[in-house]
């Protein structure tokens, strides 16, 4: 994993409202790609009322785009979703930013390599971070696409970036894209904000799979070397 500086000098307003006029097209296809993506939360029964959101990264800049505090679903369209510094300052919109965004901005400032953050109250997996358990990597599936077992992240409360400390820090010696943040939620990442909701929805999956099966009883760990086995093939040789 790549990581930079979370604690480095925040641009003046000016530099960064140049980005944004630089990059307005750019911003506005990741308008309309990030208000689509939130349908798929929805369609996959992620969230519920106006709960959980997704941001991007603007490529090349400092400047991400998330979801507007507190709008319905049904009601979003691409112009509410609002443009944010890497510090989660409002630059463009007409809405106030997701109670989220300290979150997102930090995963942001000390990843890099992410393009893509999502935020879920699904019910299984809300279920495992309130026993403040991780889901054990139990069938292929989660070797797949985690690697390993989902983590669990420290309990912090919204308002600051504490959140996003607690994903970066429980995320770095992980391949896992998810972290069930203690008595909290979901949160992945992703090169894209496609992929981090891609992570969700098999986050929410897997972990409604093992929960079920351990009502029949205990669910052993598939061996490591198999997990490295089929993380490795599915990451580099699956699909087109």
């Amino acid at each position: 994993m790549t990581s930079t500086d979370p604690t480095r000098t925040e641009q003046p307003r000016t530099d960064l409202l140049q980005q944004l006029s630089l990059h307005r097209a750019e911003v506005e296809r990741l308008r309309r790609t990030v208000c689509e993506l939130h349908g798929e939360l929805t369609r996959w029964n992620l969230v519920t009322w106006t709960s959980g959101n997704i941001s991007a990264r603007v490529p090349g800049t400092d400047l991400m785009l998330i979801k507007p505090s507190g709008v319905s679903y049904d009601e979003l369209r691409s112009e509410d979703i609002v443009v944010c510094d890497l510090r989660g300052r409002l630059l463009d919109g007409h809405h106030k930013p997701s109670s989220d965004t300290d979150a997102h901005a930090y995963v942001y400032r000390a990843r890099p390599d992410v393009g893509g953050v999502v935020h879920t109250h699904s019910p299984y997996a809300t279920a495992w971070a309130a026993r403040g358990e991780a889901v054990p990597c139990a069938i292929t599936a989660m070797a797949d696409e985690f690697g390993g077992d989902i983590p669990v992240g420290p309990f912090a409360l919204i308002g600051d970036d504490s959140i996003g400390k607690g994903i970066v820090a429980t995320l770095e010696d992980h391949r896992s894209p998810a972290v069930l943040m203690r008595g909290h939620g979901v949160f992945t990442i992703g090169a894209t904000a496609k992929a981090a909701v891609k992570a969700a929805v098999m986050c929410e999956d897997v972990a409604r799979t093992v929960h079920i099966a351990r009502q029949g009883g205990p669910v052993e760990r598939l061996p490591q070397d198999d997990v490295d086995s089929l993380y490795h093939r599915y990451q580099n040789a699956y699909g087109q």
